[in-house]
């Protein structure tokens, strides 16, 4: 993709004309057109919103439950453009799909984390789209790989779709959280330095799954450079048919809207910014000492290879990793750094121990 300019999208241009992040929001689905009609001009009241979503198409984890009103929900979205002038998205799953959206004039698509995870049924979709110039938003794949989130972009970018976003919606895990789906940052920071200017918008509906969590996950997407939100809201949340527990009212969310602080990026204050560039070059001096220090120990590594090579040693030694990884953790506490951090961080150098000494061990005499 294309990352030297900024493009002309559908979302860089509200970008730049609002000045702030841009806000989507709508029902987990189209339960009636009542509810839609509601919730719609419940959220035009706020000012606020520049799209108005809705799942039309919902197929669950198990069959037997709500899956949506399919294509019969679609004129409900063409009454909340008339009567609010907000435009609408919904997510598509197949080429059926993107016609039947496109023929009631539905302004963005988004592409679901089911779907992403499936590069066959991402081909399916950019073949189905190629020639429509439709803005398309692609949400993260279910399970937290980044290359099949950049995958399906550069699919769609190849098939002449270039109004695109991305949507971090979180990932599933089989470790304990708080969340219904990780968030785990790291990850969509990694697809926005591979493409910088791609728009990236965060579902904090999905990644809290409660609504105590939307404001917390929202303000730490905002203070991350987030361009944009997506929150689920329905005049009755609690018997809403899908996804209760994480949708807000229309009133709710406007409260979570006044509570987030929208910072800037930057400041053109003098004091500030010779502050932050002292800052950073005592950072850039502390990761240079980091480096050395981490070329010692590495040089040490080395050493010990070759000595246990001497002896016919092997390379891991459980107990000698056991004390290392204890220990420290227990000097990290002492410094006042995460714990978490240490021994996530001492995995890797523990790894690349292995490899390093391998190296030695392997090489001919």
């Amino acid at each position: 993709m294309e990352t030297s300019l900024v493009p002309d999208t559908f979302f860089t241009r509200r970008l730049t004309a609002k000045g702030s992040p841009l806000l989507i929001a709508g029902p987990c689905s189209a339960e009636t057109e009542e509810q839609v009609l509601a919730t719609a001009h419940g959220l035009k009241a706020l000012g606020r919103i520049d799209l108005f979503r809705a799942g039309i198409w919902k197929p669950r984890t198990k069959p037997g439950g709500f899956e949506g009103m399919g294509s019969v929900a679609l004129p409900w979205l063409q009454r909340v453009k008339a009567e609010t002038g907000i435009p609408t998205t919904v997510e598509v799953a197949n080429p059926r799909h993107v016609e039947e959206a496109l023929a009631h004039g539905i302004d963005v698509l988004w592409i679901g984390a089911r779907t992403t995870v499936n590069p066959f049924a991402i081909q399916e979709l950019a073949d189905a789209l190629a020639g429509t110039n439709v803005p398309v938003m692609v949400k993260n794949p279910v399970n937290p790989d980044v290359a099949l989130w950049a995958g399906a972009l550069e699919r769609l970018e190849r098939a002449g779709i270039t109004d695109l976003a991305a949507i971090h919606r979180g990932f599933s895990t089989f470790a304990p959280s708080r969340y219904r789906n990780a968030p785990t940052w790291i990850l969509p920071i990694e697809l926005k330095s591979r493409f910088p200017q791609l728009p990236l918008i965060c579902d904090p509906s999905h990644i809290g799954g409660r609504r105590d969590l939307l404001l917390p996950i929202a303000q730490k997407a905002l203070d991350l450079d987030y361009d944009g939100l997506m929150i689920e809201t329905h005049p009755d949340p609690d018997h809403a048919l899908s996804d209760a527990a994480q949708q807000v009212t229309p009133e709710r969310l406007g409260e979570i809207l006044n509570e987030l602080q929208f910072r800037y990026r930057s400041s053109n204050n003098a004091e500030y910014l010779n502050k932050a560039e002292e800052l950073r070059q005592k950072m850039d001096e502390a990761d240079r000492e980091i480096m050395e220090g981490l070329a010692r120990r590495m040089a040490l590594v080395g050493e010990l290879a070759e000595y246990k090579k001497e002896n016919d040693v092997k390379i891991l030694q459980m107990d000698r990793w056991n004390e290392i990884f204890e220990s420290r953790q227990a000097w990290a506490r002492k410094l006042g750094v995460n714990e978490k951090f240490i021994a996530e961080l001492y995995k890797l150098i523990h790894l690349e121990s292995i490899r390093r000494q391998t190296e030695i061990m392997q090489r001919p005499e």
